[in-house]
């Protein structure tokens, strides 16, 4: 079993990184911030996830993993409301 969550763990990570170059990818054609912003977010996703499988603590009120995770949604929300203050 452990083997399995070893395998879907890194399957999460990978989804994580991809999203976040891919993200980054349309931050380098248009350099809007919104994009930059879900890449970061997405890489510290995908940083969260591999320490968690790293460390194999997979409870989320014991992980430290969580406060990552926090900053990465956090960096969404500042990110979408920046955007939409924005006036043009």
């Amino acid at each position: 079993m452990t083997l399995l969550i070893y395998y879907l763990s890194g399957a999460v990570t990978l989804g994580f990184f991809a999203a976040s170059l891919f993200f980054l990818r349309f931050w380098r054609r248009t350099r809007d911030t919104l994009f930059l912003a879900f890449s970061l977010a997405f890489g510290l996703l995908g940083l969260a996830q591999s320490l968690i499988a790293v460390t194999n603590v997979y409870f989320e009120d014991r992980s430290f993993a969580y406060l990552i995770r926090l900053a990465a949604f956090a960096v969404i929300i500042v990110a979408i409301g920046r955007k939409n203050r924005k006036t043009s």
